[in-house]
């Protein structure tokens, strides 16, 4: 069984403790990063606490009560709450903000990448190489927690973070603002260099071990990858982003 005895410990202060707690944070709209609840907790009266999360998106983390009790709280009820570190954005109102600015789009979707490191990584490149903004969805994906903006040094407080419930609707949601969509696979047929980036767009990122979801794939327009000289498994990711951005970067830069 995991110890969680020595597991990372949030401050007591971004914690919201107990059910009632809980659910005056959700009804009264704060931004929450997840909610912790102990998965012997079957009754009815946790059933609002995850209606409400369901329908603003709040992530629910089912762990054992050691997790919990790990956090080192009294009276818990098997219910924590973490308060978010990132003000998430709505998309719709980020992607209306780039277009009346007279800017070209340019957004980084993240699938599946949980390693915290690398998250900070791709954040802080993304916001020097002139991301608008970072698409993750409320599960599958790393906490964006202080561990996450140390990494990115302070860049997940700058660049705008919209999570959403469904990268599939956040693909149809740019797809219908006129925003293509790439996805880099160590597969594809085109390399970086060939693609238009200065029309608007958004690229995909998939986790190392598992890549992209297929069936987010296949509602790509286009599947790009980098040019690799050595025959090698596959780039970090958070390099692999870099190198993308960059070539998206060089490109406006000089259009």
């Amino acid at each position: 069984m995991k110890d969680f005895r020595h597991q990372h410990r949030p401050k007591k202060s971004t914690l919201i403790i107990g059910k009632e707690a809980v659910l005056a944070a959700l009804a009264s709209g704060k931004q929450l990063d997840r909610i912790y609840l102990d998965t012997r907790l079957q009754n009815t009266s946790i059933n609002e606490v995850k209606s409400l999360a369901g329908k603003i998106g709040v992530p629910i983390n089912y762990v054992p009560k050691a997790k919990l009790d790990g956090f080192n709280i009294a009276n818990h009820e098997g219910i924590v709450a973490q308060i978010a570190k990132v003000q998430y954005q709505n998309l719709q109102d980020i992607i209306s903000f780039v277009i009346d600015k007279g800017e070209s789009p340019l957004f980084l979707i993240l699938d599946g990448i949980t390693d915290i490191r690398n998250i900070g990584g791709i954040a802080r490149t993304a916001y020097c190489t002139g991301v608008n903004a970072l698409i993750i969805p409320d599960k599958g994906v790393g906490a964006l927690n202080e561990d996450a903006i140390l990494t990115s040094a302070g860049a997940l407080e700058k660049i705008a973070v919209c999570r959403v419930n469904s990268l599939m609707k956040a693909v149809d949601e740019l797809h219908l603002n006129g925003i293509k969509v790439f996805a880099s696979e160590m597969t594809a047929e085109k390399n970086i260099d060939t693609v238009n980036f200065t029309e608007p767009c958004a690229i995909i990122m998939g986790s190392e071990e598992k890549g992209i979801y297929p069936a987010l794939m296949k509602v790509c327009d286009e599947k790009i990858k980098i040019p690799m000289k050595g025959d090698f498994e596959s780039l970090n990711v958070s390099v692999a982003t870099g190198m993308i951005l960059y070539e998206v970067m060089r490109q406006r830069i000089n259009s």
